[in-house]
């Protein structure tokens, strides 16, 4: 007997190339790379079974292959996508099976699915129309085969759980899924009535977990192409700047060294997928190849950027905070005099800095440019968008381009559109090679789309009740996308009489983008805080204060009432020991948070528990929407305790771990989730909600505890200590 030598990741993929049952959520890049070169129908490659619509197949068994168009970055979307085509379709969800959709086949027959995104907690809650009216859309398909087979009317057949059903003629869906495949319908079929589910609103695994926790998921840095070489690459360090020489002669006679090539900027005005300033070093391994851009002399044009600072931008941004605005929303009447005769105004400013996405998976990319075809491996959380990009990069027809699925290892937002396919693409176009382009931790977070700083300031005047009759909030925020300062605070919700917003700039050049529930992330830290400041003054419990100020708004009053009846809340529990809440809406969804804090005179924190209480109006899969909350929980403690990009002389300087902390396993608290859903004809997000209100909460149990109120983050680089 010869003794084999078979490695786990060997194992899972010729299981998968046999046609074992191990697909489910998995498809390997490798194997969808063969059947693209070798049919023209690429989507066929690794499904068998007969094609119902672009989004399915069933085979003779029964076996329903889902194509799911949306990236797997933790987030369960392959699950979401496959219930909801197993609800419509009605058929067992053991008999499901998913992959991840041809972007190609999106881009060249006129975007078939629809949307081929991820982000914006979108997935669920404003494209299951169009991906369960797919589903749909297959049953009656197979109805209309039966029914014309046994000699009945469509309406006469009845689809559940893969059987189809007329009179005494009864059958699998496989049995008809050819049949079924050349059905055309006169219309399309609606969707069922919210709640009419089946499916919907039970606890399914995410199909994603067996291959992330056995190692067999592919990431793009996994992915392994013939004749492939590797680039480190750089950007000027300081964002908006420009390459001016390098030597490569210098490295060009180290071990490995293939070549050494230039990005030139494709814009002026860089968006998220432009291709920046750079160089690159082409090299064998990607340590040789990183090894040698350390060593290389590089010569940068900052164009004037160096000259910005978080700290000179801070000094500006509450300086203006003084000011009044030229940006106003006068949202209910002009609470300016009554604030300017008052002699008892409550007052707040608050500010959080720069922040990153740090993703566990640095970006990388694989690019593989031939004469005929470019075949593509990126994070990317649109993989038609990256397709377009690379196809623009290379210069080729869009259908000649193949963008293979994997798993992302982490986007939070920073990977829609990322350059690191393009410069993949181009690196690969130069030297005639498939190119993987793997980013460092420091290029990472030197290059990346942060998530904005904001600054704060509110004022408030209380009636004789002790609630606000008007109040002013003015914010400062950076020029790219200056918007994200107004969310959560330009439209809080509470009943004020009189409410006026107003927004500064303060220039500034680092490049920003969406990060996990953008702009609500960092301004709730700050709105939040104050709500508690107004109901101190009046003497309020604060958790009474929200419910009071909210009467009416009947998605709030039910995430306020569940959270009073499930938290006990009790803000002072004795010195050193306290209870905060916050509340917010984010992507559709009204999230409550109760945190309780313990903090020693030394001035230790310790974060006892978390309670979410969230309104989304409906809950898709209640396991997948817990999982949810505690990612975004742990997503956004993690910044707010520890976090913090610091900007010197125009470029972050804290790059690594060692520098720009994350939370730690240890330090995750508990989270404890409870839904309280209106369901009356409306969904929010879960991908984003829960993690906004929990530093807010945290920070207000820290001022029980403590009696400080902790106006900036980090909040563990802040003295905690008391006496």
């Amino acid at each position: 007997m010869t003794k084999i030598e078979v490695s786990r990741r060997t194992f899972i993929r010729t299981a998968v190339a046999a046609g074992g049952g191990l697909m489910l959520g998995f498809q390997v890049p490798g194997l969808a790379a063969y059947a693209q070169s070798v049919t023209p129908e690429p989507w066929n490659g690794l499904d068998h079974g007969n094609e119902i619509n672009a989004w399915l197949t069933i085979d003779p068994e029964g076996i329903v292959t889902v194509r799911c168009p949306h990236t797997e970055m933790g987030q369960g979307g392959m699950t979401s996508v496959g219930m909801m085509i197993a609800e419509e379709l009605n058929t067992p969800w053991e008999n499901i099976r998913v992959v991840m959709a041809d972007a190609n086949r999106h881009v060249t027959e006129g975007e078939v699915y629809v949307n081929m995104s991820t982000g914006g907690s979108n997935l669920v809650r404003n494209r299951h129309p169009h991906i369960m009216q797919a589903g749909a859309s297959a049953r009656e398909r197979l109805k209309q085969a039966a029914a014309e087979a046994w000699g009945v009317d469509r309406s006469e057949v009845t689809a559940e759980q893969g059987t189809l059903t007329a009179g005494n003629n009864s059958a699998g869906y496989g049995e008809f899924a050819t049949a079924a495949a050349g059905v055309s319908l006169d219309e399309e079929p609606a969707i069922k009535a919210y709640g009419d589910w089946w499916l919907v609103g039970t606890e399914i695994p995410r199909v994603d977990v067996p291959v992330k926790t056995d190692g067999s998921a592919v990431y793009p840095i996994d992915v392994t192409v013939p004749d492939m070489v590797y680039a480190a690459v750089r950007a000027c360090p300081v964002p908006g700047g420009r390459l001016v020489s390098f030597d490569a002669d210098a490295v060009r006679d180290r071990p490995g060294i293939i070549d050494v090539i230039e990005f030139t900027q494709t814009a002026d005005e860089l968006a998220n997928a432009d291709l920046r300033s750079g160089v690159a070093v082409i090299a064998d391994t990607w340590y040789r190849a990183k090894t040698a851009l350390d060593l290389m002399p590089i010569e940068w044009d900052f164009q004037g950027n160096d000259q910005y600072s978080y700290s000179g931008m801070d000094a500006e941004a509450r300086e203006l905070l003084m000011q009044e605005a030229q940006h106003a929303e006068e949202v209910r009447g002009d609470p300016r005099p009554m604030i300017a005769d008052s002699d008892s105004v409550v007052a707040g400013d608050y500010a959080r800095p720069y922040e990153c996405t740090a993703p566990m998976s640095p970006p990388a990319a694989v690019v593989d440019v031939k004469p005929d075809r470019v075949d593509v491996w990126s994070f990317t959380q649109n993989v038609a968008g990256t397709l377009l990009l690379v196809a623009e990069q290379v210069g080729v027809d869009p259908a000649q381009v193949f963008v293979h699925g994997t798993y992302i290892g982490g986007g939070f937002g920073y990977g829609n559109h990322h350059d690191a396919a393009r410069q993949a693409a181009e690196a690969s176009k130069q030297v005639g090679r498939p190119v993987k382009v793997i980013w460092s931790r420091e290029e990472d977070q030197r290059q990346t789309r942060t998530r904005p700083p904001i600054w704060a300031r509110f004022e408030a005047v209380l009636g004789d009740d002790g609630l606000p009759t008007a109040a002013l909030a003015r914010t400062v925020a950076e020029p790219k996308n200056p918007d994200y300062a107004d969310r959560a605070i330009a439209n809080m919700p509470y009943n004020i009489p009189s409410y006026r917003y107003e927004r500064h700039i303060v220039q500034a050049n680092p490049p920003v983008g969406p990060n996990r529930a953008p702009g609500v992330n960092n301004n709730c830290y700050c709105i939040e805080q104050f709500v508690d400041e107004m109901a101190l003054a009046g003497d309020w419990d604060p958790l009474e204060w929200r419910i009071k100020m909210t009467e009416g708004n009947e998605r709030y009053q039910r995430v306020l009432l569940k959270l009073k009846e499930v938290a006990e809340f009790t803000p002072e529990l004795g010195r050193g020991m306290g209870m905060g809440v916050a509340v917010v809406e984010d992507h559709g969804t009204i999230a409550g948070c109760c945190a309780t804090v313990e903090v020693t005179r030394r001035g230790a924190l310790y974060i006892d528990k978390i309670l979410l209480v969230t309104n989304s109006g409906y809950v898709f899969n209640p396991r997948a929407a817990r999982e949810q909350l505690e990612g975004s929980v742990a997503w956004e403690l993690s910044h707010a305790l520890y976090g913090g990009l610091r900007l010197e002389n125009g470029q972050f300087v804290n790059t690594n771990f060692d520098t720009y902390n994350i939370m730690r396993i240890p330090d995750m608290p508990p989270v404890e989730v409870v839904f309280a859903s209106s369901e009356d004809q409306w969904w929010g997000g879960y991908g984003e909600p829960g993690g906004p209100p929990a530093p807010a909460a945290v920070a207000n149990a820290i001022y029980f505890a403590t009696g400080k109120r902790i106006r900036t983050t980090p909040i563990m680089s802040q003295d905690l200590t008391w006496s």
